[in-house]
């Protein structure tokens, strides 16, 4: 009997996990601007039309939250925050999903 509920509670949390009904919001820092990202070439990227070198480390995340290479990014661009660093380089980058696109921007 207790092994049946072991792989019943199991089950349900394995369901829960992969439907995402135990995501949480991604801890997206203040500091970001909102814009249009799109790949280039290599690590050249362009945010709202103003190209934007990405800075060595730097990172993109998709709306699963994974780390993405920058010529995984849409043909078309997608819908980003992005952290730049003091000289102007991409440090970090979340594309959005449609549930963060809706926030108000800019977040205060």
């Amino acid at each position: 009997m207790i092994s049946r509920f072991r792989y019943l509670i199991a089950g349900i949390l394995f369901f829960c996990v992969s439907t995402g009904a135990l995501s949480q919001t991604r801890p997206i820092p203040d500091d970001v601007q909102r814009g249009w990202l799109r790949h280039i070439q290599e690590t050249l990227l362009s945010v709202d039309n103003t190209r934007v070198q990405m800075a060595p480390g730097g990172i993109i995340r998709n709306e699963q939250n994974l780390i993405v290479v920058p010529a995984s990014l849409p043909v078309e661009g997608a819908l980003a925050e992005v952290q730049l660093d003091a000289s102007g380089q991409l440090v970090r980058a979340w594309l959005l999903t449609p549930g963060e696109a809706a926030r108000p921007w800019p977040r205060r």
